[in-house]
């Protein structure tokens, strides 16, 4: 059995969970505490297998794969992230109504 790789949460993406936390606790305190613990865990969870989930539509506009995972049940969250030298890098956090990522 393999270790899990280490997640990273780069500036970018904190600042994403931290801005839509916000906004989300201005309307439902409580769901927003609930949000942000699951999408936590979910981000925390890539090491295990980080390469379960497909690469994004939008990795094309980068160098690197660009792998995606989602978040949420009836609006999905979307978390991009890359495999940078045995590290998963989450690199942005988007909720699923907005446009495509692009660079």
């Amino acid at each position: 059995m393999t270790s899990p790789f280490p997640v990273i949460i780069t500036p970018n993406a904190a600042n994403d969970l931290t801005e839509s936390w916000v906004w989300l606790r201005e309307r439902n305190p409580r769901a927003a505490d609930e949000w942000l613990s699951g999408i936590r865990a979910t981000i925390l969870g890539l090491g295990a297998m980080p390469e379960a989930h497909p690469i994004a539509p939008e990795s094309q506009a980068f160098e690197l794969p660009i792998r995606r995972a989602l978040y949420g049940r009836a609006t999905r969250w979307r978390i991009y992230y890359a495999i940078i030298d045995g590290v998963v890098q989450v690199l942005h956090v988007r909720h699923g109504r907005r446009s495509d990522w692009r660079p």
